[in-house]
């Protein structure tokens, strides 16, 4: 009797504990797996890396002039931040948390079944990650990023970043060029939204990313131009290899987010700068055909802007300019409009016209005026290619360049001279114009790096046309903005004490200048 007993609760105990188990398996889901292959996680992970620039153009795209407020003395027009708002911090989210943890996952699983390919290409976005993020916040969080067990977090360099930020890059090279393992581009292909699998495309964007990243350097006694051109050498040999994501518009969130339906940019106006840029103000009275296709004349069919800051007090109903889809008001879903600026638009995350600027800039900087002038020309030409494909896709209403414009415009010695004529002035001017509206993050580099307003030592300003407004933000004492503040919601409310060690408590840190722009 005593023996049955204790088998009786000997078996109690044991469906006890098999109950609790039950009872405490909350996190397993009937109805979803719990694992996933390694390739679900890259599209949503790509369709963050071409609109989270975009979301965070609202505000930087302020600072480099590109757009500015109809509302005058806004915040960033004055070269300020908004205090207690996640605005600017886009990419800090995604990288922490859309990228984050999915990104992990997705290189872990590649390695352990030997996907070079994609391995690769995690390597790739992490880089890419860390490298915005860096360029736009400076001190950011990389080595305790993804440590759970901290509650707060410290800050590392940026010229921590910049090495990591290499690193991740030669291994991202490393693994592209691997055709053994479990390597397939029917694999990859299924969700690479940007180069359908092909990993040697793949391959020319770390090249890319890993010239841009060198050419930050250029105010550094470390500056090295030939490596830049021998990166850029290997990257994109033409338009056929830019990086797009083509936006499906089947859904609010697969829409363009700086298209129309989405209404995120229809308070928004160019600005002198990109006019002045293209309509012969700064290139000796030669205008660029580019311009009736990327920009928005007024109702009376003259090309303006609002002066950054100004508001839109001085224009009456005629003269005031059109939103960047080429209307006075904000046109309905299914109108065509214009440039980049499509619900479906294919958008760029890095382009061959932008890497040839950069090769351009570092020959000139090596003093190889032939170099950079033969890249200078391939830019400007690239992109007229550019603006020409963008506006065949989805309808828009402009005309294409014609051959004869681009023959006249890339044979003016005004837009092209001679390699002994060449400056720095047109070089930087011309990559503006290619990163127009869609580069935020690249754009504001190079303004940073030649602190926005430096003199070209062959006569005028390196960006010519950039002019602060008469009024800074108040906190900025005078000075212009040169970093943005950590994401308020993740960092001033939970990680007061990194923030501290930072100086980024104090109410000018967006004036701090970042290492990688001084010398």
């Amino acid at each position: 009797m005593k023996k049955f007993q204790i088998i009786l609760l000997l078996t109690a105990c044991l469906v006890s504990v098999s109950s609790c188990k039950k009872y405490l398996d909350v996190n397993t889901n009937p109805n979803a797996p719990q694992t996933v292959t390694a390739n679900l996680y890259l599209s949503p992970m790509e369709h963050w890396m071409a609109t989270a620039p975009i979301y965070d153009q609202r505000f930087i795209g302020r600072y480099t002039q590109n757009f500015t407020s109809t509302s005058a003395g806004t915040t960033w027009d004055l070269q300020g931040y908004d205090p207690a708002s996640d605005n600017g911090a886009e990419l800090w989210r995604d990288v922490y948390w859309s990228l984050g943890d999915n990104l992990i996952d997705m290189m872990t699983k590649s390695e352990a079944e030997q996907r070079w390919d994609l391995l690769g290409v995690g390597y790739v976005m992490k880089a890419w990650g860390w490298l915005t993020l860096t360029d736009i916040h400076g001190e950011i969080i990389v080595k305790e990023a993804f440590d759970p067990l901290r509650t707060t977090f410290d800050y590392d360099s940026q010229e921590y970043v910049y090495g990591e930020v290499q690193r991740l890059l030669g291994l991202a090279i490393t693994n592209l060029q691997r055709t053994d393992g479990a390597v397939d581009a029917t694999f990859l292909g299924k969700t690479d939204l940007i180069y359908k699998g092909d990993r040697t495309k793949w391959l020319k964007f770390a090249y890319g990313l890993l010239g841009m990243t060198l050419n930050h350097y250029s105010n550094k006694s470390t500056y090295k131009p030939a490596d830049v051109i021998a990166a850029i050498d290997k990257s994109f040999a033409s338009n056929s290899d830019d990086a797009l994501l083509q936006y499906t518009g089947t859904a609010n969130d697969d829409r363009n987010f700086i298209g129309p339906t989405r209404n995120n940019f229809n308070t928004y106006r160019q600005t002198p700068m990109i006019v002045n840029l293209m309509n012969g103000g700064a290139f000796g009275g030669v205008v660029d055909p580019r311009m009736s296709r990327i920009l928005s004349a007024s109702p009376d069919g003259v090309y303006r802007g609002v002066t950054t800051g100004a508001g839109t007090g001085a224009f009456n109903a005629n003269t005031l300019p059109n939103n960047i889809w080429g209307y006075a008001s904000l046109p309905a879903t299914g109108t065509p409009v214009r440039y980049i600026f499509d619900d479906k638009s294919k958008f760029p995350l890095m382009t061959y016209a932008q890497l040839q600027f950069i090769k351009a800039e570092a020959a000139f900087k090596a003093g190889d005026k032939a170099t950079a002038l033969t890249a200078y020309n391939n830019g400007i030409s690239a992109h007229i290619d550019f603006v020409n494909t963008r506006n065949s896709e989805n309808g828009q209403n402009v005309t294409q360049i014609t051959a004869a414009e681009k023959s006249a415009f890339l044979s003016n010695p005004l837009i092209v001279p001679t390699a002994a004529n060449l400056k720095i002035s047109m070089i930087m001017c011309q990559k503006y114009i290619a990163q127009w509206a869609w580069a935020p993050c690249e754009t504001w580099m190079d303004l940073r790096r030649y602190h926005y307003t430096d003199a070209d030592p062959a006569g005028g300003q390196v960006f010519i046309g950039y002019v602060f407004p008469t009024t800074l933000y108040t906190d900025n004492a005078g000075k212009p903005a040169y970093r943005i503040r950590p994401r308020y919601n993740s960092d001033y409310v939970w990680n007061v004490p990194g923030l501290t060690a930072i100086g980024g408590l104090a109410p000018d840190y967006h004036t701090k200048q970042t290492w990688i722009v001084q010398p």
